[in-house]
């Protein structure tokens, strides 16, 4: 049973909102999933990114669900009539007035079983052990209508779910044969069946120093090697607010603000190779700050593509539609200004055709050059920037009260089509942004809408699209450093000891909660907290606390000795 109401919201992931006519039935499906599995232990997907070669196109399970008892179970939902089905030879299915005449929903369904499977059994612990189930829903047939063209007598004949049988909807699914038996999940293999699912196992660093004998466990203080070999070689625990933001691809504009280390990177890697896989003509690019991420971002890259794509495509930056760019580039390198720039028919400036001496308001003044000088053309259907802090500038580097860059990269994407989902009059684009609180080195202001967009687009990002997909995301747990490590980073940030007082701070409560701190009051208990809306009035000593929920690197707990 999940109990958080938090939890309970994210564990049903909509990686698209479902809005357009012809996924009303879908959405019949899937509400009654929601709706069915509310109290139970499990994670359920709207189109899981797991993408299997269908003809000429690549597709994913309609719906997905990890439950901690009845172990994966895909549902191919098939939105047809029973007039649309000519016939069914095998399992092989006949069809007129479709967007294709032959489809294969159960066996498709169950490739995309075993190749999660495959996944599982790479892990010891998961080995033949996790059982799985393959349904197909028909929400726009009646189980009549099926019986009455005799369907139901074929050797082939799936388990369906037909219209109107959602209110013993677990029952049903339970009936349906098992695929692959497995067995009764303890909860070491739940744990490790939520991290494969969501992709944890690719970022763990195998071992090849530290080698650990039982003994090792039992010391009362481990050394640092053996610390580190502990870290490296555990799998991170699902964190449901991550691997919704990682899987969802918004119809619009997004903000990802959040604490250093809390996987931003790597969340605009998996979602910009679901974009690529799933709509492989769209023009889409991965923008960064460091040329030292260069390297990092293409690894990650690489690793999502094969993992989503079940080791069949590899990343090639000559003809991929998927673009990873520096911000500026370099010789050998295309950037992203430059590739504007060139297809605007404008020469680009180099860093030392630009007036300033930091990196950000060089390239700030390179943007404001081409913003005055020529019209941006639209060549991107959507930009994704991590490491958003850096790319901000003060006042006099803005054009028309917009932040060069960001302008540059709104106006260079295509409008997101009405048939989206685009109601707003406003035009809707796909521009991602990621950004670290209390990071950049170089300018305190932080990237909200007015600040980048102007206050004529303020509420850009402000409210949902539907389905639980937020158009601000705040990530607020820190992966990469123990909690005392990023107090002290946020300290010293802040100017926390400086003689002439802090350099920036926050005046409200809620907005330290999203650094990831408790704010208690002064003279009392830990647990005697701020309404989260409430001011700090001037003048009044607080005490902030980095919580443990959101310092879930254990090295904190592995290593006994102070490490601050």
């Amino acid at each position: 049973m999940i109990a958080d109401g938090k939890s309970q919201e994210r564990k049903f992931i909509a990686t698209e909102p479902l809005f357009l006519a012809g996924e009303q039935a879908e959405y019949q499906v899937w509400t009654a999933i929601c709706q069915s599995f509310a109290q139970r232990d499990c994670i359920a997907y709207w189109r899981y990114p797991i993408f299997s070669k269908l003809g000429r196109f690549r597709k994913e399970p309609d719906i997905l669900i990890v439950d901690a008892e009845l172990g994966l179970i895909i549902i191919e939902v098939k939105s047809i009539t029973i007039e649309q089905i000519l016939g069914i030879t095998g399992h092989l299915w006949e069809l007129q007035e479709y967007y294709t005449t032959k489809a294969n929903p159960y066996q498709q369904a169950e490739h995309q079983l075993f190749a999660l499977l495959d996944y599982c059994n790479l892990e010891e612990i998961l080995r033949q052990q996790v059982p799985g189930r393959v349904l197909v829903a028909l929400p726009r047939i009646l189980e009549s209508k099926w019986q009455h063209r005799g369907f139901d007598l074929l050797p082939s004949c799936p388990p369906i779910l037909f219209n109107h049988q959602y209110h013993n909807l677990i029952e049903q699914i339970i009936k349906a044969p098992l695929v692959t038996k497995g067995g009764e999940l303890s909860q070491e293999q739940w744990r490790v069946l939520k991290a494969v699912i969501s992709g944890t196992p690719l970022f763990r660093v195998p071992s090849r120093r530290f080698y650990l004998s039982p003994t090792d466990y039992l010391k009362p203080s481990l050394t640092r090697s053996a610390v580190l070999a502990i870290v490296r070689q555990r799998i991170s625990e699902l964190d449901l607010q991550q691997e919704q933001i990682a899987k969802v691809i918004p119809p619009g504009p997004q903000r990802i603000r959040g604490v250093a280390g809390s996987g931003k990177t790597v969340l605009l890697c998996q979602k910009a190779v679901q974009m690529h896989l799933k709509y492989p003509k769209w023009d889409i690019v991965l923008v960064f700050f460091s040329r030292s991420l260069y390297e990092p971002i293409l690894q990650q890259v690489e690793q999502w593509l094969r993992r989503f794509s079940c080791n069949q495509i590899s990343y090639d930056s000559q003809n991929s539609k998927l673009k990873v760019l520096h911000a500026w580039g370099a010789k050998d390198q295309p950037g992203f200004y430059r590739t504007i720039c060139q297809a605007a028919g404008v020469w680009s400036q180099s860093v030392q055709q630009t007036t300033r001496l930091k990196a950000n308001e060089s390239l700030a003044e390179a943007c404001l050059h081409l913003l005055k000088s020529a019209t941006i053309p639209t060549i991107f259907d959507a930009v994704l920037i991590d490491e958003g802090q850096d790319f901000m500038v003060d006042d006099d580097l803005k054009f028309e009260g917009k932040q060069p860059f960001y302008w540059m990269a709104y106006q260079a994407l295509r409008p997101v089509s009405m048939t989206e989902g685009n109601s707003s009059e406003i035009p809707q684009k796909r521009l991602i942004w990621a950004y670290d609180e209390i990071q950049s080195l170089e300018s305190l202001k932080i990237p909200t809408a007015s600040e980048l967009f102007g206050d004529e687009l303020g509420q850009l990002v402000t409210g949902e699209y539907g389905n639980g997909i937020k158009k601000t995301e705040i990530m607020s747990r820190c992966y990469r450093v123990p909690g005392e490590i990023l107090t002290a980073a946020h300290g010293i940030g802040l100017g926390l000891l400086r003689p002439q007082g802090l350099l920036t701070g926050m005046s409200w409560a809620e907005d330290w909660e999203n650094l990831g701190y408790q704010v208690i009051l002064p003279n009392s208990k830990l647990t005697e907290k701020y309404s989260l809306n409430s001011q700090i009035k001037l003048g009044e000593t607080i005490v902030i606390h980095s919580s443990e929920q959101n310092s879930p690197n254990p090295v904190s707990q592995l290593w006994k000795q102070p490490i601050n």
